[in-house]
Formats: C-alpha cells, sequence, structure tokens
C-alpha cells in the first residue's frame, strides 16, 4: 500500500511538472525570438539599425555633457602645462599627482606635509629626465645612490590655496562610468612642475681659480623650485624652492661634479623665462 501510494504521489509530481512546463526550452527560443523581432522593429525602444551598437536600456542618458566636461577638463590642463613650460618649468618634470581621501586633515584640506611628498615625486621625475641626458648606465647609478649623485639639503613650501578632495568640484547625478572617471581623475590631481637655476654667484666667484679640496658652492648646489597647480582651480596651489647638493655616494660627502653631469643640469635651466 505504502509503495502504491509513493507511486502514484510520483506520478502527481512528475504530471504537475508537465503541466507547469511542458517544454521550457521551447518557451526560450520563444523569448530571444521576440527580443530579435523587438530589435528589427522601427517602432519598438529596442530597435537597432543593422551594425549600430545600442545602449543598456531605452533610458540609458545622452554622456554628451559629461565629454564635453572632459574635453574642457583636459583643455585645462593642456593650459596649465603650457602656462608652467612658458615660465620655463621643465615640461619632462611634470608629474600629475593624484588627490585621495586620506590626503586629507582633520581641517578638511589636503595636509601641508603631504606637499612635500608631491614635490618629492615631482622631483624623481625630473632627476629622472637629468638622468636620460647622461646615458642609462650612469642614470641607472644616479637613481640608486650610486657613485655621484643629488640629494636634497633643504625644502622650502608656501601654501597658497587649500586642496579637498576632490578639489571642490560638484559633479552631476549619475555622469556615464566612462566620463565620470575622465572627470574625476581631472579633477583630483595637481600638476608638479619643476625647473632649476645655479647657485647665486658673482662673475668674479666663477672666474676665480677652484679649489678641488674645497670647492664653492655653486659648484657643489643649485636651486630647484617647483610648483603644483591645480586642474579643478585652474591656478597655483602651492610653490617650494629645495637646495640641491651634488654628493658623492660612494664616499658619503658633497662634490663638484664636474663639467659634464653640471651641463645636464644647466641645460635644462635655460628654457622659458
Amino acid at each position: 500500500m505504502q509503495s502504491l501510494k509513493r507511486a502514484l504521489a510520483t506520478g502527481s509530481r512528475v504530471r504537475a511538472r508537465a503541466v507547469l512546463s511542458p517544454h521550457p526550452h521551447l518557451r526560450s527560443l520563444s523569448s530571444i525570438k521576440e527580443l530579435q523581432a523587438a530589435f528589427r522593429d522601427p517602432s519598438s525602444p529596442f530597435h537597432l539599425p543593422p551594425g549600430a551598437v545600442g545602449p543598456a536600456s531605452p533610458d540609458a542618458p545622452e554622456d554628451d555633457a559629461f565629454a564635453a566636461e572632459a574635453d574642457a577638463m583636459q583643455a585645462v590642463a593642456r593650459e596649465a602645462k603650457a602656462k608652467l613650460a612658458a615660465k620655463g618649468y621643465d615640461t619632462a618634470s611634470f608629474w600629475e599627482q593624484p588627490i585621495v581621501w586620506g590626503d586629507h586633515d582633520a581641517f578638511q584640506h589636503v595636509n601641508n606635509v603631504r606637499y612635500v611628498r608631491f614635490f618629492e615625486s615631482g622631483r624623481m621625475k625630473w632627476i629622472t629626465a637629468v638622468g636620460k641626458s647622461i646615458g642609462p648606465e650612469r642614470a641607472s647609478l644616479m637613481l640608486s645612490a650610486r657613485g655621484i649623485s643629488f640629494i636634497l639639503k633643504s625644502i622650502d613650501v608656501k601654501f597658497r590655496r587649500p586642496v579637498r578632495y576632490p578639489d571642490t568640484v560638484r559633479f552631476p547625478p549619475l555622469p556615464p562610468p566612462h566620463a565620470a572617471a575622465l572627470l574625476m581623475q581631472a579633477h583630483m590631481q595637481l600638476l608638479i612642475a619643476h625647473k632649476a637655476s645655479p647657485w647665486p654667484h658673482t662673475a668674479e666667484e666663477a672666474q676665480a681659480p677652484i679649489n678641488p679640496a674645497s670647492p664653492p658652492l655653486y659648484r657643489t648646489q643649485f636651486l630647484l623650485h617647483a610648483k603644483a597647480w591645480s586642474y579643478a582651480q585652474n591656478t597655483v596651489v602651492a610653490d617650494s624652492t629645495s637646495v640641491i647638493t651634488w654628493y658623492d655616494y660612494d664616499n658619503l660627502r658633497k662634490c663638484d661634479p664636474g663639467d659634464e653631469l653640471w651641463a645636464a643640469v644647466l641645460e635644462r635651466t635655460q628654457r622659458g623665462e
């Protein structure tokens, strides 16, 4: 009796499933055909002309406005680079520094100490550019602190305007992902630029004999100027002046690097205003 009941129950479930979905694969094929027909129907919101790529939905937002704003931000970046290059800042030193939330302090702006790190990153970009002009082998030694290279003697930073994440920019609601990424990347960046200048000295000092054991300051160090330009604010937000010393890392002392290495630096000071 129990076996008969189980058999009847099993048969009922099988018949029920058959009634509910006699041919599920046929229903799936029917849905696909309906969707394909909607793509071909010019009156359908899902209509796709041959060769066209459709939006994710008929309500997908237009991205023309965001693309235009992204183009505008790229124009701001080009203008900033042109202005700094005209003032003698080395284009090979240009470093785009992202601003992240963690750069903030309790006063709701980028912490002052962060700028020292920003200028450090830009300074290394400038040093890399100098290294390329003296050959890959010597550049590798210079960047790994072997032989004669640079060492930071001092740095002075002047803070002109506060910077906030994402640098005081308001975004329209729900921008398309690719446009939003471009805008966020542009708005959250500072352009760091450097240029070198000789250590101040008189013509008489330059003509005086040099004692190799105790070279004058203008032969052992120089000034490296930097600016941080905010793309969002379209102006300089901080600037810096560093004293850079030529340093013999093998003998752990400052030095006169010689005319060839000096030429690699001085060549980069003859540009712009």
